[in-house]
């Protein structure tokens, strides 16, 4: 199964993804997979794991910052896992990481 496949399903299922992306292990939640500019792009909430920018606990305020929009063809060792659904409630801001969208989470905006 490709990588957009798997995400595709992870989306429906609301399945946590496990990957690596520029070097960094990676711990989240995908919600939206589709394309921007002619490149498969997927939207994601990263809960735990590593990123060269901060993780914020889902109880801090700047948990609205955990929001990562990744290249589809850049993620590597992508497995999918049953468990909690993180997401932002409070998320107003409309995404803008995918224009052409094929799959996204119902009802997280």
């Amino acid at each position: 199964m490709s990588t957009f496949d798997l995400l595709a399903q992870a989306i429906r299922e609301k399945k946590q993804v496990l990957a690596v992306y520029d070097n960094f292990s990676r711990e989240m939640c995908p919600h939206a997979l589709g394309y921007k500019d002619g490149i498969a792009k997927c939207l994601f909430y990263q809960y735990a794991g590593d990123s060269s920018g901060t993780i914020y606990p889902q109880t801090d305020w700047r948990a609205d910052k955990n929001w990562r929009c990744m290249d589809v063809d850049k993620l590597f060792q992508v497995t999918l896992r049953d468990g909690q659904w993180y997401s932002r409630s409070k998320h107003t801001a409309r995404q803008s990481c995918v224009d052409n969208v094929v799959v996204e989470v119902a009802n997280w905006l």
